[in-house]
């Protein structure tokens, strides 16, 4: 029987322009206006590792992804890629979610998409790089999990190895499907999408669900978005900023050895 997989994407500010975030310091939450949006890049590498998995076996790939409307930009790109059906969460209800909170949304989209095998996601995005959601996802769907995956190999209808890096090394696991797997961006290189795939991608299906589809699937209000986050911004603080820059001028060896000595006298060495 072929494999049905879903792979977690975000869409997440483009860290090219990291510099242009700023903090809203009423409510804690990102302030995105003016930042340019890309799909977080291990979850490229997820869907990338989702496409093989179907080539080798069958099967089908569903991207599904919590934001506001635009984040259907992100499913629009997957799609071009070469996933069969996108799936956005697009409810105020989801709004100021945590990763406890994000965790409750999907799993109950999840639930009420029905039956799956695998779902993979990037190991964590580039805006709150906490890796949290995938073990939280596998939690609440009873399933295990591994994380930090590096490599999916002799993958059948009911199992796949899986290579996780450790500090020194990897550990070889065995896995048995419905699972989650949060990859890391070295486990391949992901295609862009083509002229053609554009063009087929137009007529894929992108469905969307809100507050009610997680709720028919056992996920309570109180579990969604700010009100379901344990976890909450106390205050901001901006540091100030007292730094100094000098130039040292002259050759490069006399410019060298006058460094030296300013940061023996300033203890630095």
């Amino acid at each position: 029987m072929p494999l049905d997989i879903i792979v977690c994407i975000k869409q997440v500010p483009d860290p090219e322009h990291f510099n242009k975030i700023t903090l809203d310091p009423s409510t804690g939450t990102i302030t995105r206006t003016g930042v340019p949006l890309i799909t977080n890049p291990a979850d490229r590498h997820a869907l990338e590792e989702a496409l093989r998995l179907r080539e080798h076996l069958g099967g089908s790939v569903t991207a599904l992804t919590m934001g506001p409307p635009q984040a259907r930009q992100s499913l629009e790109e997957a799609l071009a890629m070469g996933a069969d059906k996108g799936v956005i969460l697009c409810d105020r209800a989801f709004a100021g979610a945590d990763t406890l909170a994000t965790a409750c949304v999907l799993a109950g989209a999840v639930k009420s998409l029905g039956r799956w095998d695998l779902i993979l996601c990037g190991n964590e995005t580039v805006d709150g790089a906490t890796g949290q959601v995938p073990a939280q996802l596998a939690e609440l769907l009873g399933v295990p999990h591994v994380t930090h995956a590096r490599k999916i190999y002799e993958p059948s209808e009911s199992a796949c190895r899986v290579e996780r890096a450790v500090e020194d090394g990897y550990l070889k696991i065995e896995l048995q499907f419905p699972a989650v797997v949060a990859v890391l961006k070295s486990i391949n290189e992901y295609r862009l999408p083509t002229v053609l795939g554009i063009m087929e991608a137009m007529g894929r299906e992108v469905r969307e669900l809100g507050c009610t589809a997680c709720e028919s699937a056992g996920i309570e209000t109180g579990e969604m978005g700010l009100a379901g986050s344990p976890t909450r911004i106390a205050g901001i603080v901006e540091l100030p900023k007292a730094r100094h820059a000098e130039m040292i001028q002259g050759e490069p060896e006399e410019a060298a050895k006058e460094l030296v000595r300013r940061l023996r006298r300033a203890d630095a060495i």
